[in-house]
């Protein structure tokens, strides 16, 4: 981590320093990049149903959810069968999953994931038989069935099994029909808006006077998070054309000054907003270093007795000297990074650090926690 800092530094020294404030805010992208069109959006769907065809590896009979269900089905073809006689080893219970995209139609076909919810082994070549796929307010839109294709293998009996990825999850590439859509009425009262993906102040101003700059006072900016457009009238009969031509035009978003920080993996990524008022910082190390010996104790020459294994421990504090820098006010992300680097700092400790100065209120920037 040391060395890693220590680049950073010397590149931006290299580089004639971090870039400014000015040349960070010609970061120009698009507003296709930062935002979308409300309304646009997936839809997530959910069945259950049963995979069968597989060669003793379903599910056992312990799981009574399954025999029930297959009795339930056959039911529903005029076939009366006994609970108590039925196996379940070629039949698995799973949870059909998909995601009905937007815009799609009646006939279009969906991917569907399959999953085992019972003990089965492996759905490793079973066949899904028909599951309607529900969306949260419990109405159908898709119906799934199909070959499963797992990708991977569960083989051995007993203590020697080889298994290779997950059998239990597998998919269906088109293995759902769509039924029914979700109506959508883009444009049609003549209004669409965006939703940020990032909700700003600043950048959802700015992208108001992008569009209005563009097409007039169209665009009104109501909340950080979303911009309400009206659409000309000479685009109202070609909406596709007018979003595809708002998404073209260049914003400049806004940034947060922000400090991520993974506890875990000691990564550290700073933004080059970062700024710090004057502040002293100490780091001082304390070292605990516990060693174990052992020694033989011998009984007297000429005596009765055994040799005796005896256990020293030893335990040494060590308190390196304390290394002290000053930061002056308005320090940029290079100064913090050399500041660190030059006071030996470890990964761990350059967080608790960063901690320290963000609850001093030296630090100009949020610090997150991943």
């Amino acid at each position: 981590m040391k060395k890693i800092l220590a680049c950073l530094l010397a590149g931006a020294l290299m580089l004639g320093g971090w870039p400014s404030q000015a040349a960070a805010d010609n970061a120009v992208t698009r507003i296709k990049d930062v935002a979308k069109v409300q309304g646009v959006r997936s839809n997530q769907l959910m069945g259950y149903g049963l995979v069968v065809g597989l060669n003793g590896t379903g599910d056992s009979n312990k799981t009574t959810e399954t025999i029930q269900s297959i009795v339930n089905m056959l039911k529903t073809y005029g076939v009366t069968v006994n609970q108590g006689s039925l196996k379940s080893d070629n039949v698995a219970a799973v949870m059909v999953t998909a995601t009905l995209p937007p815009f799609v139609r009646e006939g279009d076909t969906i991917d569907i994931t399959v999953s085992s919810i019972g003990d089965a082994d492996s759905i490793q070549g079973g066949t899904l038989l028909q599951t309607p796929l529900r969306a949260g307010n419990g109405t159908v839109y898709a119906v799934a069935q199909g070959a499963v294709s797992t990708g991977g293998f569960a083989a051995g009996r007993g203590s020697s099994t080889a298994t290779k990825n997950f059998p239990t999850v597998g998919m269906t590439p088109n293995g759902a029909i769509v039924e029914r859509t979700v109506e959508d009425d883009l444009g049609n009262n003549g209004k669409l808006s965006l939703s940020l993906s990032h909700p700003d102040f600043t950048t959802a101003s700015r992208m108001a006077t992008a569009i209005n700059s563009q097409y007039g006072g169209i665009a009104v900016a109501v909340n950080p998070g979303r911009i309400d457009i009206d659409i000309p009238a000479y685009y109202r009969g070609n909406v596709v054309g007018f979003v595809a031509s708002i998404e073209e035009l260049p914003v400049m978003p806004d940034k947060v000054a922000k400090i991520v920080v993974n506890e875990r993996t000691g990564t550290i990524v700073m933004g080059g907003d970062v700024s710090v008022d004057e502040i002293a910082i100490t780091q001082g190390g304390l070292s605990i270093q516990v060693k174990k010996t052992k020694e033989a104790n011998q009984p007297a020459p000429f005596s009765y007795g055994t040799t005796i294994e005896t256990r020293n421990e030893n335990v040494e504090v060590k308190e390196d000297k304390a290394s002290t820098i000053v930061l002056p006010a308005t320090a940029n992300v290079s100064d913090i990074v050399g500041a660190l680097n030059a006071v030996g700092a470890t990964p761990r400790d350059t967080i608790s650090i960063l901690q320290a100065m963000k609850a001093a209120g030296a630090l100009h920037a949020e610090l997150q926690l991943i």
